[in-house]
């Protein structure tokens, strides 16, 4: 006879975005808005020698016609409300997403080799897992560096740290969110069955170095503050549960 054990639970309540605007301050409504500030990162980057400037802009749905610099990541905007990654309680937006985008002063793309700079419709594939849906907004954050920097792993890590301190002022109101108020809730569970044959699924990721990198065990999903990365774990074999993969505790570097 086999036994069934439940090691974990993991409930993620989804909370829909209808408008985003520009605004004074980043803010972010149980309501269904949001609104962001072009300016809010100016004086942390003074503080990122690696970086020369940023520009945060709002991409409205459809409207994808439009020059990238090279696509470093796609960024879903979760927070943990009770439990840490891979369990407890998340929240998360749907409707809007970051991209973070880079390009050093003398125009050299943020890569090592193959760039994606070019026309963002024709550089995305919208509506895949892990890409934003046509019909979603876009908080573009596009990241220029210093000569160099954006082939330097401490100069693209740099890139994310700042990125992710615009979305960790919306995390943080989102921690607030009355969770009955949710748009979906979706519950997963990390089950043993023994006796039975047990699975063990693959996942190669980037850590050969130079500005090719990736972070586990952040302290919000898909975060940065707080996570590891592969290179300096010697890049051996890590071990993740289904709901801490589930939950957003990889986090691509490039």
């Amino acid at each position: 006879m086999s036994e069934t054990k439940d090691l974990r639970r993991l409930v993620i309540k989804t909370f829909h975005i209808e408008e985003v605007t520009v605004g004074e301050k980043n803010e972010v409504s149980v309501d269904g808005w949001m609104k962001i500030d072009p300016y809010s990162l100016n004086e942390i980057v003074e503080k990122e020698p690696a970086i020369h400037s940023v520009k945060i802009e709002l991409i409205p749905p459809y409207d994808h016609e439009r020059f990238t610099n090279t696509i470093m990541d796609v960024i879903p905007i979760s927070t943990k409300v009770l439990g840490e990654i891979g369990e407890g309680i998340t929240h998360t937006l749907t409707g809007v997403c970051a991209i973070l985008t880079g390009v050093d002063v003398n125009g050299i793309q943020t890569a090592e080799f193959g760039s994606s700079e070019g026309i963002l419709k024709e550089q995305v594939k919208f509506g895949r897992a892990g890409t934003p849906e046509v019909s979603d907004y876009i908080i573009s954050v596009d990241v220029t560096f210093e000569a160099g920097q954006g082939q330097e792993r401490s100069g693209v890590t740099a890139a994310h740290r700042v990125c992710d301190m615009l979305l960790q002022q919306l995390r943080d109101q989102m921690k607030m969110f009355q969770g009955s108020r949710c748009t979906e809730r979706h519950e997963y569970h990390d089950i043993v069955r023994t006796g039975k044959k047990r699975v063990l699924i693959i996942k190669q990721v980037a850590g050969q170095g130079a500005m090719y990198d990736t972070h586990l065990f952040a302290k919000e999903p898909s975060g940065v503050e707080g996570g590891r990365s592969i290179i300096d774990m010697g890049n051996m074999p890590v071990i993740v549960t289904p709901n801490e993969y589930r939950d957003g505790i990889i986090r691509s570097m490039q």
